[in-house]
């Protein structure tokens, strides 16, 4: 890579997508389902073992340190929960490179030579001895390459006593097997990598191993998944929380409007009562005034009728008694009647 892209790279590790205006690279947001979550959190394996003996090639998935920078922005703001789909992508890669190491032992089982247990156990502890030289020396020569050289040399004296363990081990393997056994090469698979170790590789081929990127990166990819897992937990743990804190606020307020609403129907209720009550009083007042008022209606008609019916019998009577009883004029007529015949002389 030149300079100017190393330039370029870094300041889209630094400032994004949009650190020029660029309008065409923010085409794709680091939410897009064709963006790795792992290359977001710096955990690929393509990009960790690139240029091992196990190099996977390019991912298939878009990879841009722009895009990583604009994730660790926004996932300062909310939580986008990527961790997830890393973990998912880290655990089939592990699983599969356990699957890899598991064969490689049955392999290795089924072409050496049987031994017994207590000789398996000398070996096995001849190699513990073997990876732990290897560490070593890869620690002395980080410290030393950091400028570190007094913690280097202490490293290098645990060394030395480590050596020492190792020979007297040896001595007691060798002494378990014969010596055409002895001189054949027993490998073990490394539990991390899946590398072969041989029993009696040098220390610069154990520390040209432990210290090498393909064991350090499957170092980092192991120790990033146990990371993942814990934090995944622990968010999981904390949205379990919150979705339980929620629900207990929605019951909780659902008891209230419950209670709230059986008051307001308490009170509606009572509200419709008084409201009967209310009507059922004034509709009797009302049957009350309307009985009254018809009975006086009845009254004033029977006393209506009964005076009709009294000056009517009054009416009658007088013309009854105008009928049979003579008038005063009348009278008079038939006086003078009477007068005029008392008066004419007899024939």
């Amino acid at each position: 890579m030149s300079a100017q892209a190393q330039m370029r790279a870094l300041l889209d590790q630094l400032m994004g997508t949009a650190r020029d205006g660029d309008e065409t690279r923010q085409r794709v947001k680091f939410t897009d389902d064709r963006v790795c979550k792992s290359h977001l959190l710096d955990c690929c394996p393509h990009d960790i073992l690139a240029g091992t003996r196990m190099d996977l090639g390019e991912c298939t998935k878009i990879h841009d340190l722009a895009l990583r920078a604009d994730y660790e922005i926004a996932s300062k703001e909310r939580d986008l929960f990527f961790e997830l789909d890393a973990m998912d992508h880290l655990e089939s890669f592990i699983a599969e490179c356990d699957r890899r190491t598991e064969l490689a032992k049955k392999r290795l089982a089924e072409t050496q030579e049987e031994i017994s247990a207590e000789v398996s156990a000398k070996a096995e502890k001849v190699h513990e001895l073997n990876e732990e030289i290897g560490k070593l020396l890869a620690k002395a020569e980080q410290l030393g390459a950091e400028g570190n050289v007094d913690e280097s040399q202490k490293i290098l004296m645990e060394v030395e006593k480590v050596r020492a363990k190792k020979k007297e081990a040896e001595e007691e393997y060798r002494n378990s097997m014969p010596a055409s056994s002895f001189q054949q090469q027993k490998l073990r698979v490394c539990e991390v990598c899946s590398a072969y170790l041989g029993l009696h590789d040098n220390d610069r081929r154990l520390a040209d191993h432990f210290g090498g990127k393909l064991h350090l990166g499957f170092i980092q990819i192991r120790e990033k998944l146990d990371q993942l897992r814990k934090t995944v937990a622990e968010k999981q743990e904390k949205r379990n929380q919150d979705r339980l804190r929620r629900r207990e606020e929605r019951e909780r307020e659902e008891r209230l409007s419950r209670r709230s609403g059986s008051r307001t129907r308490d009170r509606r209720r009572s509200r419709s009562r008084d409201r009967r009550r209310r009507r059922s009083r004034s509709t009797s007042r009302e049957r009350r005034k309307f009985s009254r008022s018809r009975s006086r209606d009845r009254h004033r008609r029977h006393r209506s009728r009964s005076r009709s019916h009294s000056r009517g019998h009054r009416r009658a009577s007088r013309d009854r008694s105008a009928k049979y009883k003579p008038s005063l004029c009348n009278l008079g007529c038939l006086e003078l009647k009477s007068l005029l015949l008392l008066q004419l002389p007899e024939c």
